[in-house]
């Protein structure tokens, strides 16, 4: 996978903060905020994932304790 560049213009108090969390874990504000994104994007598409899994077996405790779920015996 390639990358490409993105530019921002952003407050300074905001780069201040950012650069705050970034040195409180040994990163670079680049890598702060790229890894800041990901899991972002991740917890995103995690839960859409169990949204549609909810669709399609229905929620949890909905009554048919006898259908199985996709999660059975998983621990």
């Amino acid at each position: 996978m390639g990358t490409s560049v993105l530019s921002l213009r952003i407050d300074h108090d905001l780069l201040e903060r950012l650069r705050h969390h970034a040195a409180k874990r040994g990163m670079s504000v680049q890598d702060y905020v790229v890894r800041t994104l990901i899991r972002d994007d991740f917890d995103q598409r995690f839960r859409t994932a169990v949204e549609e899994t909810e669709r399609f077996y229905g929620p949890a405790g909905s009554g048919d304790e006898d259908q199985v779920r996709p999660s059975a015996g998983i621990r």
